[in-house]
């Protein structure tokens, strides 16, 4: 069984650093798909309150036969529930949904700028869930550099990691760069810009040269660039591929080329402009 690699997040709890992600998976194919994850050797699941399946994550664990102190579990807060006491309930549904006694680490999913609940408030209901034991370790997602610096300023506890959309295309360096200043880890969302990078040159390129996909080239990057990173597929092909990332190595050349191909392009929306509520 290869051995994921782990990050050590600013609170001395250790994150593989290949996980599986469950975005748009559709919550009859959950439970399949991570049992799928798990037989690969995943052990790091990422889920969401809005993806809806986090009830096919819980039955994954429970069938899985696996200890649940060798899983690491993510989900994140939906967006309709900021306020104080909804986001508390929100956990607890969380929780039921998983039919779990606690996450591994649960996260603000975005911070909603312009809506009439202040993250801060938001973010101090996270630090009573964490306090409660239930959540081993609390961060943020989508987050940018001036949302990080008010919540470091006015909360007790700093976020052990941010989940932005990292890839290729768009390499986010300025805000790792902070959080790594702060003690903050970057987990990668849409590590592959959906697909766009993976018929470009260079990545191509650099994929025949040693013998692997381009979306293994480009998810080895984000592994030895050092952020955390969950691929999603239902194929198990797919999934086999995504995992196989550590036996090669890219030089720094390679890292540096596709570094390189940034364009600040983004796939999903502007965390400074998103305020939507399902």
């Amino acid at each position: 069984m290869t051995t994921i690699p782990t990050i050590t997040l600013n609170n001395g709890i250790q994150i593989p650093q290949l996980g599986f992600g469950v975005y748009q998976v559709d919550p009859a194919e959950t439970k399949d798909a991570t049992l799928t994850a798990f037989e690969v050797g995943y052990r790091h699941i990422d889920t969401a309150e809005m993806y809806g399946n986090e009830a096919g994550v819980g039955e994954a664990i429970a069938e899985s036969g696996l200890d649940r102190s060798d899983i690491f579990v993510t989900s994140k807060l939906n967006n309709g529930f900021h306020k104080r006491d909804d986001a508390l309930k929100a956990f607890d549904g969380t929780l039921e949904a998983l039919k779990q006694d606690y996450v591994d680490l649960f996260l603000i999913h975005w911070p909603l700028p312009g809506i009439d609940v202040d993250y801060i408030e938001t973010w101090k209901a996270m630090e009573e869930i964490h306090a409660s034991g239930r959540a081993k370790s609390i961060g943020v997602s989508n987050f940018q550099q001036p949302h990080l610096e008010r919540v470091i300023a006015e909360g007790s506890v700093v976020p052990v990691v941010n989940q932005i959309e990292v890839h290729p295309y768009l390499t986010q360096d300025p805000l790792r760069e902070f959080g790594v200043s702060k003690g903050i880890h970057t987990e990668a969302w849409s590590p592959i810009a959906q697909g766009g990078v993976l018929k470009d040159e260079t990545i191509t390129e650099i994929a025949e040269r040693v013998g692997k996909s381009t979306a293994q080239v480009t998810l080895r990057w984000h592994i030895q660039r050092g952020d955390i990173v969950f691929p999603k597929s239902v194929t198990r092909s797919r999934v086999e591929e995504n995992f196989a990332l550590f036996d090669f190595e890219l030089t720094d050349a390679d890292v540096a080329a596709i570094t390189a191909l940034n364009k600040d392009e983004r796939t999903g929306p502007n965390p400074d402009e998103f305020n939507y509520i399902p």
